[in-house]
């Protein structure tokens, strides 16, 4: 199996006839997903999401992929193909549009009234072009045929795109849901029709490669959720994804037999529920629904509150209620639903989210306690059959962290794609189909681009490592007045501490050090105000280490007179 290697440089020109498939996103990670097909100078997008933070990156709001290996070939872009609705697949098409507003879209029904919805508040009227499953369109030069693939949100799509380079298939997320809910399979029939014509490129799901067997249908959970409201006496409380409108509908079919009023909690929640049910994906019996501020006047044994925060994140509204930081108080008796999965890395959220309610007296269903969640990708046994199928000839496994991408790799290597032929590749490196072979050609640059409020990509990892010390260790500030002809003290210093433990009577002892080292300093002829920060920051900071085994950040400020 190919892979990447460090040494890795710029790719060379595309071959006459070929086709270059570059990941900027989701490729050793889960989210940020991002693909783009080159042929004959013309470039095709596959997804713009985003990737959501973990612990050790404080401050920061979502993580975009990173577009500066196409910044400069933006009218080059003849459309972004969106398979479906989650944030991982379209979050991060309002800050590509941005640099160029009139890309279009391409996308189901459901996907692009999401996206809109989005980009109406980044003030962005996009260019659309709403497909079908079974659809053909032509963009540009890729000649892109839609089948439809169950997810756990409605109308996702895989895409096969068809150039003089051969034909490459885009999956997507997807399972093989039997029986889902609205009816609509994965079209196996479809895939081996593509299977016969010749599949030179699979780009393969592969988030659930290390999972054996196959994943239950969604409706499985209708009946744990029947029991948990049959069960529940006061409120219940439900945490999902603002886009899961599957696991919503049986929420709401819940709530309606058990005879409770639904409460919609969380912008995105209700903007999202509101899209579905205008599109008629989400079917709500008249009166279900009501608008939160009428709770107080039903009984709690009459109440399902619909939340975001199923991932532990630190805004959304179930971490506030955990917090009690949130309008709605969880009170002893409470019922609290976490219909999701975890994804990997938000773990320790999730669980101190859970710790919180259970303080509160809530009763907490979860993963780990009932089937209240089945995944939305295909485990080890679908692909398997799903490869069989579409007897791919090259394999590139997409949308996972390192072991599901080798494990899918090998998958296919097990139902006979040729081990040479499984390309495992990562973000930024380069992939050239050309004469039915696909090969590792070089690496662009696809590093994390952070969003910070309004800020995009200003954020380094430098200033994230700063700010992770600060929030380990705290800082100490030291300010040193010094004569500018002599470089002798005179003023300070002045030691404070926020955050490192140390109380500032404790410092007495520094003070000593830092004039010796001035004065030292002086005496060889050292006036220079940045090598007078330097030494001040490397004595406090020894002192610091030697003293408290602690490394706080040194903020030394010295001012010439």
């Amino acid at each position: 199996m190919s892979h990447p290697h460090p040494e890795l440089g710029p790719p060379p020109p595309l071959p006459k006839g070929g086709l270059r498939v570059t990941p900027l996103g989701g490729l050793g990670e889960i989210g940020r997903n991002m693909t783009v097909f080159e042929y004959g100078g013309r470039l095709l997008i596959v997804d713009c999401g985003v990737l959501f933070p973990e612990e050790e990156q404080p401050g920061i709001d979502l993580i975009l992929p990173d577009f500066s290996s196409i910044r400069n070939r933006l009218d080059d872009i003849d459309g972004i193909v969106l398979t479906h609705g989650h944030e991982d697949h379209i979050g991060g098409v309002p800050f590509l549009l941005r640099e160029k507003p009139d890309i279009p879209l391409i996308g189901s029904k459901l996907t692009l009234a999401l996206i809109e919805a989005k980009l109406q508040e980044h003030r962005i009227r996009p260019y659309t072009l709403e497909v079908r499953e079974g659809e053909r369109e032509r963009i540009g030069p890729f000649d892109c045929e839609f089948i439809s693939v169950n997810h756990s949100i409605p109308d996702a799509l895989a895409v096969a795109i068809r150039t003089p380079a051969g034909l490459a298939v885009h999956t997507g997320d997807f399972k093989m849901d039997q029986l889902p809910l609205d009816g609509r399979l994965t079209d196996l029939r479809a895939f081996a029709r593509l299977g016969e014509e010749g599949i030179d490129l699979l780009l393969s799901d592969s988030t659930n490669a290390e999972v054996p067997g196959f994943v239950p249908p969604e409706r499985d959970i209708s009946q744990v959720l029947h029991q948990v409201f049959g069960r529940a006496r006061r409120r219940i409380i439900v945490a999902s994804f603002a886009s899961h409108v599957h696991r919503i509908q049986q929420i709401l079919d819940a709530a309606h037999e058990h005879g409770r009023r639904v409460a919609f909690v969380g912008r995105s929640m209700v903007r999202n529920m509101g899209i579905a049910r205008d599109l008629g994906y989400l079917k709500v019996p008249a009166g279900l629904v009501v608008d939160v501020k009428t709770l107080d006047d039903l009984p709690e044994s009459e109440v399902v509150l619909v939340c975001t925060g199923s991932q532990g994140e630190p805004m959304a509204a179930l971490s506030r209620m955990a917090n009690r930081d949130h309008q709605i108080r969880i009170v002893q008796g409470d019922t609290v639903i976490l219909a999701s999965s975890l994804i990997p890395g938000n773990e320790n959220a999730v669980y101190r989210v859970i710790n919180g309610l259970t303080r509160w007296g809530a009763n907490v269903v979860h993963k780990g306690n009932a089937k209240v969640h089945v995944s939305g990708h295909s485990s080890a046994g679908e692909l398997l059959y799903f490869y069989n199928i579409c007897q791919p000839r090259n394999l590139m496994p997409v949308h996972g962290e390192w072991r599901h991408l080798r494990a899918n790799a090998e998958l296919g290597a097990q139902t006979g794609v040729p081990h040479e032929r499984c390309v495992i590749a990562e973000d930024g490196v380069v992939v050239d189909l050309h004469k039915g072979k696909a090969n590792i050609v070089g690496k662009v640059q696809a590093g994390y681009v952070y969003v910070d409020g309004l800020s995009v990509g200003d954020v380094t990892e430098a200033a994230l490592k700063d700010r992770r010390i600060l929030g380990d260790e705290g800082f100490i500030s030291i300010f040193v007045v010094v004569d500018s002809t002599t470089g002798k003290i005179t003023g300070g210093p002045h030691i404070q501490a926020r955050g490192s433990g140390i109380d500032d009577a404790n410092f007495g002892a520094l003070t000593p050090r830092l004039d010796e080292a001035l004065a030292k300093a002086a005496q060889d002829g050292v006036a220079e105000v940045h090598q007078l920060q330097q030494l001040v920051r490397r004595t406090a900071g020894k002192w610091v280490s030697d003293t408290y085994r602690r490394r706080p950040m040194i903020l030394p400020v010295v001012v010439e007179v």
